[in-house]
């Protein structure tokens, strides 16, 4: 835990830094960064090939790093139960979901925003939520496979909240 340590100024930090390190981790895994890719990729195109009026390649990229950097991390509270993170992870969502477009398009053409904001909120929060469960995961592609292999078969060990056998 972040808030607690044992009694030495170095070891909340210490902490900190491992908690970093194992969520940077996380980030970096290259299933993550290709399914993100794809992901982008099919943002990219439909920026180019629908007509509405508020989806274009900036905010495309802005809201699907934002997802990708927060929506693993807010399932995870709600599932984990984490209630003091609930308010810093209500944020998060909605700072993802409808802020950021929101400031965007408010600078950008604020019709298109008064116009499309309704919509795009409920599209976005469902691609979060769906992104969420994807990148949930802790672990290698092949660590999933093998978990969900051996779970299919009847094989599979109980994992702890940390993601350990």
């Amino acid at each position: 835990m972040l808030g607690k340590s044992s009694g030495s100024p170095g070891a909340g930090l210490l902490a900190m830094m491992m908690q970093f390190r194992a969520a940077l981790a996380e980030y970096t895994r290259p299933w993550k960064l290709v399914t993100l890719s794809l992901g982008i990729a099919l943002l990219i195109l439909g920026a180019f090939y629908n007509e509405a009026p508020d989806w274009d390649i900036p905010i495309s990229l802005i809201m699907a790093i934002l997802v990708y950097l927060t929506a693993p991390w807010s399932l995870r509270v709600i599932l984990e139960r984490r209630w003091r993170l609930w308010p810093a992870m209500l944020f998060a969502t909605w700072f993802t979901v409808d802020g950021s477009y929101w400031l965007y398009w408010h600078f950008k053409d604020p019709i298109a925003l008064e116009m499309m904001r309704d919509a795009n909120f409920f599209a976005s929060l469902s691609l979060y939520g769906i992104c969420g469960v994807v990148w949930l995961y802790r672990g290698s592609l092949r660590q999933l496979c093998s978990e969900i292999d051996a779970r299919c078969t009847g094989r599979h060990q109980a994992r702890g909240p940390s993601g350990d056998y």
